[in-house]
């Protein structure tokens, strides 16, 4: 059965959407006849307000805290609170943070790709996961391996396909070679070949030599795309997501953003890295920067992490790394602190939490060793 709706009720007491929203936050505006009039109306549907609506109960606020979902249906009540709170909102400080979306291969009408990006995706991908027999994913980055573990647990065979060699772009060649060998021997197979998503619905990738690769579950952990299509004609987005600052500030004085839609310009170029730590300094960088207050942390972390067949690698530092790593630690179960120069330490099959990583390399930069 439908839910009722605040332009239900509005209808059946012949008064207006914003009207209903007054009397429904108990606001000033609309006289005792109406208020019992409407709330009779409200009664009689079954009307119950939208809990998310909680975040405008008050009209006279000068902050409209609203927090939704790109990939989802608005729900209505919640719509039309909005419009109701007012049609136009203005603010002293604006903060873009709609972070993005999963890249998609499948061609206009073909049906069936599967991606992770949002709590859905998780939830169809398990229930795929769990009857599957062979699982395709393509994408040899973080996500593509985590899922590509994931779905060994119950898959008879699953390949990852990448066109480049996995993990190197992000990792350098040392942890990614640490990491596939890992994969492998957890019998995940590694192909490198541009792909094409094949039938419709999705069941196999074509291979950049013609041949079909068909699998239960085809997983795309193609990267991701930032929002920023509404924000065509402001003057505040790029190519590669909203060019900030050090402070998260944008071409607009008055407008920043964090997180996955931002990319903070590092010498002349805009760099937007989709990692979490990323999405949480540049929050708090964003916030002390829109308050006014001295910002003293990094607009792009340094650390990174993944764990991939059982083996978990956290780095600070400078990625991708290069050169022989020196061993600082070693456990007895074969993890080990590893040394890039003075640039960058990783904890590889060994768990160290992130501010001792971090100590680790200050110590090195300290020592020059």
């Amino acid at each position: 059965m439908a839910r009722t709706t605040l332009a239900d009720v509005a209808r059946e007491a012949g008064v207006s959407v914003a009207l209903v929203s007054i009397v429904m936050r108990d606001a000033p505006g609309a006289s005792d006849v109406t208020r019992a009039r409407v709330r009779d109306v409200a009664d009689r549907l079954g009307y119950v307000p939208d809990q998310r609506a909680r975040l405008l109960r008050s009209a006279d606020t000068r902050l409209l805290g609203v927090t939704f979902d790109l990939h989802q249906p608005f729900h209505g009540d919640l719509v039309e609170h909005l419009y109701a709170a007012a049609a136009e909102h203005g603010y002293d400080a604006l903060l873009v943070a709609t972070g993005g979306r999963a890249r998609r291969l499948a061609t206009a009408g073909q049906d069936g790709e599967l991606v992770l990006r949002t709590v859905a995706d998780a939830r169809l991908l398990r229930e795929r996961l769990a009857t599957a027999a062979s699982v395709v994913v393509v994408g040899a980055v973080f996500l593509g391996l985590e899922v590509a573990t994931a779905a060994r647990r119950t898959a008879a065979t699953v390949t990852v396909i990448d066109p480049e060699p996995p993990l190197v772009r992000l990792l350098g060649d040392h942890l990614a070679t640490v990491l596939v060998g890992r994969a492998t021997d957890h019998g995940i197979t590694l192909r490198r070949s541009a792909v094409r998503l094949h039938g419709s619905p999705v069941r196999g990738v074509e291979l950049d030599d013609g041949s079909v690769l068909e699998a239960d579950v085809v997983v795309t952990c193609a990267g991701d795309v930032p929002e920023t299509a509404w924000l065509e004609g402001s003057g505040v987005a790029g190519p590669q997501g909203v060019p900030v600052d050090a402070s998260c500030r944008t071409r607009r004085d008055d407008v920043w953003a964090a997180g996955d839609v931002a990319a903070p310009v590092v010498d002349g170029a805009s760099v937007r890295r989709p990692l979490w730590a990323n999405a949480v300094t540049q929050g708090r960088v964003a916030a002390a920067s829109m308050l006014g207050h001295e910002v003293d942390a990094p607009v792009l972390d340094d650390y990174a992490w993944t764990e991939v067949a059982g083996t978990s690698v956290k780095v600070v530092g400078r990625l991708p790394c290069s050169g022989t790593p020196r061993v600082l630690e070693e456990s007895a179960d074969g993890g080990r602190l590893l040394a890039f120069g003075t640039d960058t330490v990783a904890a590889v099959g060994l768990r160290r939490p992130v501010p001792r990583l971090r100590r680790a390399l200050a110590e090195l930069k300290a020592s020059g060793a």
